[in-house]
């Protein structure tokens, strides 16, 4: 059906009247903008007001001779503002310059939009900016070109335990305390944000110096100090905080969260809140590129083993080699174990490393008695990481190795370090005693430079203690390392163990360390750490 127009409408009118969005005719005469015809969804918006506004662009529009045009515009303050597109169109049936003029609200297509950015750049849990939103903040400040900014970067250590201890509703109520409390410890122009699961994002405004981010991270710490109550436990929460400064170097706002969050690893270890350093990022992706070269390396076979001579103090033959991982990467580069192995340790290749070391000694202990023609006199010591420990089954690999190259277990003699205790003496304990059930020998390498709860460690079925190179080295001239050997040495007879003194490099001291009680030795004064055949031709000649 047709529709019907109101009486006395003209056709142009109600033809405006039909359109469901706001329109009006809009002309100027001698000057005067004239309004013709608006509609009633233009009157029920009030759009006078905003049609004066744009008065100079209509007149240009018709001045021109254009037949359309199209852009936004935006009416009222903050709070109330509308958004609106507008058409202008030429009438070509009038005489005088005429345009229709059409407003398309967008105001709500926009405020949902909004909510949803808003919604997409906030935590749920705390209402603070999530990671997008903390990156957006940062972006405009870069952009800004103000330097005088720092992220910092809040981990709270160990808060994957209390989730698994209290459940998640816990840690959540957790969370939003750290939270008030960190906002506590800002000022007004400081941002917090929860940029990760257990993390917090601060953009920090500076004013003088950098020293501001260090008191910040201070009064950080101070408001964490105290406990939290959850329930029925009071929780003691400890973090690590980085720091990265805005400086005209970095472009990119996830650059600056990236370095922050960099200085936090450096944190976790030093205790204390670590500012970023370029040269500490340097040597991180150095130590990336050694990581990714040592990897391949391990599947692809291209480390060795070398042994050095264990001696008899008294006797002067050699009871056992020390096998020793040795590197040279592609390039013909040898690369120092006290490069490899730490980068080992921290990536978890010391799991896999410490495999092929177990089962490359025995086989080439094994190869050593065929060519003896029966047991060659000696044992074969391999070093534990403290890792290797935690994260892999140490006393089956051992036992499969054994079995593997038909060696007894009293043939190896396996390595690890006071430090190797610390972090889970009763696990450690229990692997021990599995690896002496097969028969092994048990030494405590580098002994009296870590923590010893010598109380535990008479529990432990300890066999050898092996004392540090550093009380060795020029202990003829240094009475106070003479006391300390002597005192090891002591303890060790005490305890009923055999002791191995590391880093002889002159047989005067080997002479003074067996005079002192010490049974047995290691260092250049006998011997470098050689290559299997090599070692084995210095046994030959050794003891024969």
């Amino acid at each position: 059906m047709p529709a019907v127009m109101p009486a006395g409408m003209t056709a142009a009118e109600g033809a405006l009247e039909l359109l469901p969005i706001a329109a009006v005719m809009v002309g100027f005469d001698d000057g005067r903008m004239v309004r013709e015809m608006p509609n009633t969804a233009y009157r029920r918006l009030g759009l006078d007001r905003a049609l004066m506004e744009i008065g100079p662009r209509v007149a240009a529009f018709l001045d021109l001779g254009e037949h359309r045009a199209e852009f936004t515009w935006d009416i009222g303050d903050s709070v109330e503002q509308r958004h609106f597109t507008v058409t202008l169109a030429r009438i070509a049936f009038r005489a005088e310059p005429r345009c229709l003029v059409t407003f398309v609200d967008h105001t709500g297509e926009l405020r949902t939009e909004q909510n949803l950015r808003r919604e997409m750049a906030t935590d749920s849990l705390t209402g603070l900016p999530n990671r997008s939103g903390f990156g957006d903040m940062l972006e405009t400040v870069i952009a800004s070109g103000n330097s005088n900014y720092a992220v910092m970067v809040v981990d709270l250590d160990r808060f994957s335990r209390i989730n698994a201890c209290l459940g998640s509703m816990a840690g959540d109520e957790l969370l939003m305390a750290l939270a008030r409390r960190i906002k506590g410890a800002l000022r007004v122009r400081d941002m917090l944000a929860r940029t990760g699961g257990d993390e917090f994002g601060i953009l920090l405004s500076l004013d003088d110096s950098r020293d501001e981010a260090e008191h910040v991270a201070k009064r950080i710490r101070a408001v964490l100090s105290a406990p939290f109550r959850l329930s029925d436990y009071e929780i003691h929460v400890s973090c690590s905080i980085g720091i990265a400064f805005v400086d005209e170097t970095v472009n990119e706002a996830e650059d600056v969260i990236r370095h922050a969050q960099f200085a936090v690893k450096r944190s976790k270890h030093s205790g204390q809140a670590e500012a970023y350093q370029n040269q500490a990022f340097v040597r991180a992706r150095e130590e990336f590129a050694l990581e990714t070269a040592l990897r391949r390396a391990i599947e692809e076979s291209q480390l060795t083993l070398h042994y050095q001579p264990i001696c008899d103090l008294a006797t002067g033959r050699i009871v056992s080699f020390e096998a020793l991982a040795r590197w040279t990467d592609r390039d013909g580069v040898p690369q120092s174990p006290s490069t490899f192995i730490p980068v080992a340790e921290e990536s978890g290749l010391i799991v896999p490393l410490g495999r092929w070391a177990i089962d490359e000694a025995v086989r080439t202990l094994a190869s050593w008695d065929r060519r003896s023609g029966g047991d060659c006199g000696v044992s074969v010591s391999v070093n534990l990481s403290a890792i290797q420990l935690q994260r892999d089954a140490v006393a089956p690999i051992v036992a499969a190795a054994l079995d593997q190259h038909g060696l007894p277990g009293h043939r190896l003699r396996l390595e690890l370090t006071e430090s190797a205790l610390v972090a889970e003496p009763d696990r450690i304990a229990r692997v021990l005693h599995a690896l002496k059930a097969l028969g092994t020998t048990i030494a405590m390498d580098d002994f009296g430079t870590g923590y010893s709860n010598l109380a535990y460690l008479q529990k432990l079925p300890i066999d050898i203690l092996k004392i540090d190179r550093s009380f060795v080295t020029g202990m003829l001239a240094d009475r106070d390392k003479v006391a300390i050997v002597r005192a090891v040495l002591g303890l060790a007879a005490a305890l009923n163990m055999r002791t191995v003194a590391e880093g002889i490099e002159a047989v005067e001291v080997g002479q003074t360390l067996a005079a002192l009680g010490c049974t047995c030795g290691q260092g250049y004064a006998y011997s470098r750490p050689l290559e299997g055949d090599a070692a084995y031709q210095l046994l030959r000649e050794s003891n024969n």
